[in-house]
């Protein structure tokens, strides 16, 4: 039996493959490598001295989904396959609806059709849009601000649907907050194939000069030094919440949600300092206007996470920071 995972060479994707493959657990990924690179399967043989299957499908294409639900035997898909940049989403948003949801629609109808019921979907904490209560806990309102949160949040809704429809169904939501890092190899990591929309891409960029300076957006909020808190969480952290979150689902029959961070805020301006400090790169940077709908403070309430899951992220912000560079030093132009 394999474990199915969609978007699987993505940068998020690629680091839950080498958790599930260091336990021996039989991999298929399927990407459409719109937003990620065919180097990172190499990458990802070499990290683990095995050879996942790769098929390179889109979610979107059921015909090639039915051809490989038909061929292998699988028993759970981790489904972090779709468009995930908030500010293209508010530029095309029905990109963003067909691909993301119209996607997970095709996927579920062809599970559903070869009696596969477990999914652990990949959301995000945008889901719970502008909230001033922290930290943010699973019970929070959602109110999405943006087209990206919206999909996120539709697809819940149907996976809570669904489940109720079926006593079969098993489903775990796990609600990203910021995901940063890289493998501690410095061969797989963030490389956004744009301006990179995430504040650490950002900056590791500006390091290697291939990027200029870094813009942080207003020096004016309630916190110790004017710039936003946010929680951060280390890539491999977040992976590893996938693999427990596997196990937990195991011979149950479960519909549970998950907040995965590290429920400690840091500055924009600590996030550049603490870089700084580790990699001995000067990081430019000035300060334009905050962006709508911005808080001064999120980080999460992870302790149902850690209650039901046993989920104890192991890196701190020096080791975020720290394998971040070696990434991108190791990588400047990316996976070229």
């Amino acid at each position: 039996m394999y474990v199915l995972v969609t978007g699987g060479i993505g940068y998020i994707g690629s680091h839950i493959v080498l958790e599930l493959m260091k336990l021996d657990i039989k991999v298929i990924i399927i990407d459409n490598l719109s937003n990620s690179s065919i180097k990172v399967l190499d990458r990802i043989i070499i990290i683990s001295n095995k050879i996942p299957l790769f098929f390179n499908i889109d979610i979107n294409d059921e015909n090639k989904l039915d051809w490989l639900f038909l061929n292998y035997k699988i028993s759970t898909v981790i489904h972090l396959a779709g468009f995930k940049s908030v500010g293209d989403s508010v530029k095309n948003p029905i990109n963003y609806y067909h691909n993301n949801i119209g996607g997970t629609i095709t996927l579920l109808t062809v599970m559903k059709k070869y009696n596969v019921y477990d999914i652990i979907f990949s959301s995000s904490a945008t889901v719970y849009g502008v909230t001033k209560l922290m930290p943010i806990s699973e019970k929070c309102a959602l109110n999405p601000i943006n087209p990206y949160g919206k999909t996120k949040l539709y697809i819940e809704n149907l996976l809570l649907d669904i489940f109720k429809s079926n006593i079969q169904w098993n489903v775990i939501i796990l609600r990203y907050f910021n995901p940063v890092g890289a493998h501690k190899s410095g061969l797989i990591g963030d490389n956004p194939s744009l301006i990179p929309n995430n504040l650490m891409p950002y900056i590791t960029q500006v390091a290697v000069k291939k990027l200029e300076k870094l813009f942080i957006y207003g020096k004016d909020y309630n916190t110790k030094d004017g710039t936003g808190i946010r929680d951060y969480i280390h890539v491999v952290d977040l992976a590893v919440g996938h693999v427990k979150a596997l196990f937990y689902m195991q011979n149950k029959h479960i519909c549970e949600i998950f907040n995965l961070g590290t429920g400690i805020g840091y500055s924009v301006l600590e996030l550049v300092k603490t870089f700084e400090a580790v990699s001995g790169v000067k990081i430019n940077f000035t300060f334009v206007d905050r962006r709508a709908g911005d808080l001064d403070i999120i980080y999460a309430d992870s302790s149902l996470a850690r209650e039901k899951l046993e989920f104890h992220p192991q890196f701190n912000l020096d080791d975020m920071c720290t394998d971040s560079w070696i990434f991108q030093k190791n990588n400047p132009d990316g996976y070229l």
